[in-house]
């Protein structure tokens, strides 16, 4: 017997027989393609240009230096494991409520089996951890997540305040268009999937953040679109990766690239992740030549409803200023 198939930790659909699961309707499959070469930069000593470059090519790149200590991010690692193992249903009722939610599969209004993202999780609110309502919430893991939250929320200002010199923004534009207090932690796990050539753990996506900050296991799986190629990012243990999300490219006047990645699911090996994403403040209105303005509230009302409309995001489009005819 296959390992998923004897888990009960998994959703019940994932542990669907293989000979049952109709096939994604993708005209190829998925598999790992080339490795991408991705910029390495020193936080404790920032090069501005390779960081500027990087954000307008790949879009994302990785981190060393970053001042997170390394047995905080393993012994949040086997938390968020023992949290995630434990019985589907248990999850479902203990975390359907409060700072530390649980999700699965995909966010569209209808599941369709053949476009499941193959993956699990926990969802954070920032702000809430530190509410007094969840200081009895899974102890150790909030305090934890509290910590590991504070050293991401000083990489976030430390790279976008370099990031608005890049751009020229000014003060105000600095101080609202990234709120540290307002930022979203995950915990992703993609359990063994028993045909990984028709599913995905995550379909192709940006991110509708400023920045994201993704810390991985050595699994992999993670592949970035570059020059119209998927191309695998190979983990490095240590290091962090960035990438840019929506918000700084509307921020950037599409300058900087929000870069679109994707997870391939694996028959073999569980893969986890903690992601963190920044947004601006909530009442702040980006404002761009490209794009019309609008507020993080706007857009996440408009996620919302192309989600519900048409199972996935549409994005930056809904927003893009149309282009005068010059015919």
């Amino acid at each position: 017997m296959d390992q998923a198939a004897e888990n009960p930790s998994y959703p019940p659909l994932f542990l669907t027989p293989v000979s049952h699961l109709d096939p994604a309707p993708q005209p190829t499959t998925f598999q790992p393609g080339p490795t991408i070469r991705v910029p390495l930069l020193d936080l404790q000593r920032l090069d501005t240009d390779l960081l500027s470059q990087s954000c307008q090519k790949l879009g994302l790149f990785r981190l060393t230096n970053h001042g997170v200590p390394p047995g905080l991010s393993n012994r949040l690692f086997a938390f968020a494991r023992e949290i995630l193992s434990r019985p589907f249903e248990r999850k479902v009722a203990e975390l359907a409520d409060g700072a530390v939610k649980y999700f699965w599969g995909t966010p569209a209004v209808s599941l369709n089996l053949k476009e499941v993202n193959w993956l699990e999780g926990l969802h954070v609110s920032v702000a809430g951890l530190s509410s007094p309502a969840s200081e009895s919430e899974f102890g150790e893991f909030r305090n934890l997540a509290i910590e590991y939250c504070e050293h991401m929320a000083r990489i976030s200002r430390t790279l976008f305040n370099t990031l608005a010199i890049d751009l020229n923004l000014d003060e105000g534009q600095t101080t609202t268009y990234l709120s540290e207090s307002n930022g979203m932690f995950r915990v992703y796990r993609y359990p063994i999937c028993p045909n990984p050539s028709s599913y995905l753990g995550m379909e192709a996506h940006t991110d509708s953040s400023v920045l994201t900050i993704l810390n991985e296991d050595e699994v992999g799986g993670l592949q970035v679109l570059s020059e119209h190629t998927w191309f695998n990012v190979v983990p490095v243990p240590g290091t962090l990766i960035v990438n840019l999300g929506d918000l700084i490219q509307v921020i950037s006047d599409d300058r900087y690239n929000s870069v679109k990645h994707r997870v391939l699911a694996s028959s073999v090996t569980e893969r986890i992740s903690l992601g963190y994403f920044v947004f601006p403040q909530e009442d702040s209105v980006l404002r761009s030549t490209v794009y019309n303005p609008f507020t993080l509230k706007e857009f996440r009302a408009q996620v919302q409803e192309d989600i519900m409309k048409t199972g996935s995001k549409v994005g930056l489009k809904q927003f893009r200023k149309e282009m005068p005819n010059l015919s």
